[in-house]
């Protein structure tokens, strides 16, 4: 098994706990939930178990995001693979009775979606770039960021939202070529509609609307599949410069 001690951006619920919980309990030397202050990460931390440890971070900072690396390389000696799942999401058209879409509010998602990833990779990679190579291809690391189908088939009212993943999808290929000759690996996971927090506080009637649009397997998928998926472009060393769908082929409607 590789040597792994990963950095979860997000870590604290939804795709990103799964994320932590799936490489603790599979022998990860050590993982740090990096998420807002105002989440109860310890309080995470402490139920997953194992060598699993949070580091209070907003990721458009970088005293936020650098103090998270030091943590892991403090603690479990270096860092090897970053999953960035930090984002945010509003539903608001660009146009409404109320008058056009608030620009601070679209900002924000900017921000934290694309700002926050790039900001998290790029000293992730600065940290990786120093690493003693642990595979015959040289690998030092691996950065596994998380846009959505909306990326492609924007809704409506998600402007802001699908022009954030778009650029997380966009970035995916020049991030690996600027990466390659240190050894780092960079992959993208687009996620369809996932039982995460936001979508289990919606009535049943709602989630199953939701589960109806998908072909196959009919059903909102489970966070420990997005996980899987993490673990097999962690260990797959052709993975690279690739943004991979998981949505069951669900193609979004109008």
């Amino acid at each position: 098994m590789k040597p792994l001690v990963a950095i979860v951006t997000g870590g604290a619920s939804g795709l990103g706990r799964g994320t932590v919980a799936r490489l603790v309990r599979n022998g990860a030397k050590g993982v740090v939930i990096a998420d807002l202050p105002t989440v109860d990460g310890d309080k995470v931390a402490k139920e997953i178990g194992g060598n699993c440890l949070f580091a209070p971070c907003d990721v458009t900072t970088e005293n936020g995001v650098q103090s998270a690396i030091e943590l892991a390389k403090g603690k479990f000696g270096n860092l090897t693979v970053v999953v960035n799942c930090a984002g945010v999401a509003i539903a608001k058209k660009t146009l409404s009775s109320k008058g056009p879409h608030p620009l601070d509010e679209f900002n924000k998602v900017i921000q934290v979606n694309v700002i926050g990833t790039f900001n998290t990779v790029r000293l992730a990679a600065l940290a990786m770039s120093k690493n003693d190579a642990y595979t015959p291809d040289g690998e030092r690391g691996v950065i596994v960021n998380t846009a959505s189908v909306a990326a492609f088939e924007g809704q409506k009212g998600q402007a802001a939202y699908s022009a954030s993943k778009g650029a997380i999808a966009g970035m995916t290929l020049p991030l690996s070529r600027d990466l390659a000759k240190h050894g780092i690996r960079v992959c993208t996971i687009a996620p369809g509609l996932f039982m995460t927090p936001m979508l289990a506080g919606l009535p049943q009637k709602e989630r199953d609307r939701l589960s109806s649009v998908i072909p196959f397997p009919a059903r909102l998928g489970d966070v420990d599949e997005y996980a899987k998926l993490v673990e097999s472009i962690i260990d797959n060393n052709m993975l690279n410069g690739e943004v991979i769908r998981l949505d069951g082929a669900v193609r979004l409607p109008y």
